[in-house]
């Protein structure tokens, strides 16, 4: 199969790693605000999602309660039909747009940039009121792949609501003073403006009840310029026969950065869950031929 990127990754509490999870990636879980375990819920079968509540912090312990935070009216507005015209009009929500920002981090600084990246996106969801209503949506680092990337994402009303936080976040000395703390462990920085795919939205805050979190998978594809249309087409039918096996938590397309690019998440208990249930799904007709169409990838990384 081609990917264009692929990682594992695992959440982080406080300055510790704790999950595995995307290219392999750690989810970052570093708030001392909600520091309680989240009320075990049972995982939940494909289909039958759980409204999430609108504060982030309802949806389990740490400053990322969810692998990823969607309002209760994201939700319901999720699986739309849309007009033909634009592409990004005809496959994405709409109204919310996500910004997915990329760390490289040097190998000998990750506990205290976990340290900085606590102090900084835990202020940044405390204060989302006065920051344009920022919401804190996931945080990962890579542990197989581009080990030493950490990963975050961050959900805005609209491009009103990003504008309006850029805004606020230049404008403040505290947060810009906690921006500060973080850059010496960086090595480099990329942002991308992503937005949801409507016949995918994010999985709404939960405990999985899996062992530390369970594991995630992120998996990064470049397509040519003009595919996306065909990339959706394909992916939503293949998409719904491998429901039947394991529930997807979240998909994306760029925006603004690097273009042409989506990227969609998974979420397995184990590695050799994880195995046992590609098998499972390469074993349905509809998976299998979804993966061969190909053409419209144009390289991976």
């Amino acid at each position: 199969m081609a990917i264009a990127c692929r990682s594992l990754i695992t959440s982080l509490r406080s300055s510790t790693v704790t999950r595995p999870g995307i290219s392999q990636v750690r989810a970052f879980h570093a708030t001392g605000v909600s520091c309680a375990p989240a009320k075990h819920v049972p995982p939940e079968s494909p289909g039958n999602i759980t409204d999430p509540a609108e504060d982030p912090a309802q949806g389990g312990d740490g400053f990322l309660g969810a692998l990823f935070y969607g309002s209760k009216q994201a939700k319901e507005e999720g699986l739309v039909d849309t007009p033909s015209g634009q592409h990004s009009k005809i496959v994405g929500r709409g109204k919310y747009v996500h910004e997915k920002i990329t760390h490289t981090v040097l190998p000998s600084r990750g506990p205290e940039y976990a340290a900085a990246a606590e102090a900084y996106f835990s202020a940044l969801k405390e204060r989302s009121a006065e920051l344009g209503g920022v919401k804190l949506t996931g945080s990962w680092e890579t542990t197989i792949g581009s080990v030493g990337d950490f990963h975050h994402i961050l959900e805005y009303e609209g491009y009103r609501g990003l504008d309006e936080t850029s805004r606020a976040l230049r404008s403040d000395p505290e947060m810009r003073k906690l921006l500060a703390a973080l850059l010496p462990h960086i090595t480099s920085r990329e942002h991308q403006v992503v937005s949801e795919f409507s016949f995918w939205p994010s999985s709404p805050p939960r405990d999985s009840g899996y062992p530390g979190g369970g594991v995630f998978e992120m998996r990064s594809y470049r397509l040519q310029p003009g595919k996306l249309l065909e990339w959706e087409s394909a992916w939503r039918r293949g998409l719904e026969a491998r429901r039947r096996f394991v529930q997807p938590v979240g998909a994306f397309f760029s925006q603004v950065g690097q273009l042409h690019e989506v990227h969609h998440i998974w979420q397995y208990p184990d590695m050799e869950t994880r195995k046992s249930t590609r098998e499972q799904a390469w074993s349905v007709g509809t998976w299998s031929e979804t993966v061969q169409e190909a053409s419209f990838i144009s390289s991976l990384r």
